[in-house]
């Protein structure tokens, strides 16, 4: 990291050759830390050319004005199809026609560029992976793990999913054998998702699992599942591993967290957020696995602890990636991922310590060393700002300009 840093300060401007796009005279966040002094930024073909204290030229040149240039955000734990109102194939199909284009134009409006799904519908997400990146559709780069994989009757299957069972079996995957497990881990890995997903609240019936009562505002009641035995949990972890994958893993309690981290899981999708953290040995773990966490305090600020336990965690050096666990029929897409940015800093964390958990360590959490990082060879995924975001975070909302693989894509200048 210090290289990087020292070759983004020596960058080499003696080509007299113009680039395709210069941000002139900006401050940088470069996804870890704000640099000193005042930049210019080179666009090339997609990836970032330049980073040079230094003038430089372009075909096309934005005058930052003494702005910031940051990379574009990165929300890792978003469910981009409407879980309420998609019951059958016609009303799918009127979402991905009628809904869909509006809502991923929403996250770049926020100035985010990357999205990773975290239990959509496979056939579908995937589809519209496809149209992204062939440029038949406008949206933020994105990411997706297909169904999130649960035991036989567990979460979200009879808890989101209880009374639409059309849509329980596309956007859940239920397994109760090891077998099945490896087999539809295999088969979103041929699929090529980006990662996996499984969620510890598995309700299977193998005998001796430990049972508990899953919280969740929505269900004030409680709902009684079982956790997935180790077995299950690390024959889907390791099937992952297997096929280049990171497994990234849904929890809640510090023994969920823990079962997810010996199994070999990569990340953790809320950690523990129904009590509080009181398990120093777990943060260890977290540690010594080099886990990530993934807070979502957009859904989770609701439980009392969650908070505390993210500025325990964020205290100890456990890696952060930004993720929202945003959703359709609450607030809206793009915006709530700028909450969240900012409950993080309720919760203790540094606006600098969010905004690299909202870059460099959310392209991290999804093995996208492309991604996240403002130096030369990366994807010029980058966001203009008119104040600066580590004094303040609330100033990611001041956008002036976003550019997705090297083009403007949403320009506020007018």
């Amino acid at each position: 990291m210090p290289q990087e840093s020292e070759a983004i300060a020596n960058a080499e401007t003696r080509d007299p050759a113009a680039h395709d796009l210069v941000i002139r005279r900006a401050h940088v966040f470069d996804g870890h830390r704000a640099l000193p002094g005042l930049y210019d930024v080179a666009v090339d073909g997609g990836k970032i050319a330049s980073v040079s204290a230094g003038p430089l030229r372009g075909t096309q040149e934005v005058d930052a004005a003494g702005g910031w240039v940051l990379p574009g955000l990165i929300d890792t734990h978003i469910h981009l199809y409407d879980v309420h109102t998609i019951t059958g194939p016609d009303s799918m199909r009127a979402f991905e026609e009628d809904q869909l284009p509006g809502k991923l134009g929403l996250f770049l409006d926020h100035g985010v560029t990357t999205i990773k799904s975290v239990g959509d519908p496979t056939d579908g997400i995937l589809d519209t992976r496809s149209k992204i990146a062939s440029g038949a559709l406008k949206g933020p780069r994105l990411l997706a793990t297909g169904c999130g994989i649960t035991g036989r009757g567990g979460h979200p299957a009879v808890t989101v999913f209880g009374g639409n069972p059309w849509a329980r079996e596309r956007f859940t995957g239920e397994v109760d054998s090891v077998r099945q497990f490896r087999d539809l881990v295999h088969h979103l890995a041929d699929r090529e998702v980006d990662a996996i997903k499984l969620l510890s609240e598995g309700a299977c019936a193998h005998a001796g699992g430990p049972g508990y009562l899953w919280r969740n505002p929505v269900f004030p009641d409680g709902v009684e599942l079982v956790r997935l035995p180790l077995d299950l949990l690390r024959a889907g972890i390791e099937a992952g591993h297997e096929r280049g994958l990171r497994v990234t893993v849904h929890t809640t309690q510090q023994a969920a967290a823990r079962e997810a981290i010996e199994a070999g899981a990569d990340g953790l999708e809320h950690g523990v957020t129904i009590e509080p953290l009181t398990d120093h040995s777990l943060i260890d773990l977290m540690l010594e696995h080099g886990i990530t966490y993934t807070p979502t305090l957009w859904i989770d600020d609701a439980h009392p602890d969650a908070r505390g336990n993210i500025g325990k965690v964020a205290e100890a050096g456990v890696h952060i990636a930004l993720g929202s666990d945003s959703f359709n029929g609450r607030g809206l897409f793009g915006a709530n991922t700028l909450e969240e940015a900012a409950l993080m800093v309720a919760a203790g964390m540094t606006p600098t310590q969010v905004l690299a958990a909202g870059t460099s360590g959310a392209s991290r959490q999804c093995a996208r060393p492309d991604l996240g990082t403002l130096a030369p060879g990366k994807h010029a995924d980058l966001l203009l700002l008119n104040a600066d975001p580590t004094a303040d975070i609330g100033n990611l909302r001041d956008l002036r300009m976003v550019i997705l693989n090297g083009e403007v894509a949403v320009d506020k200048r007018s």
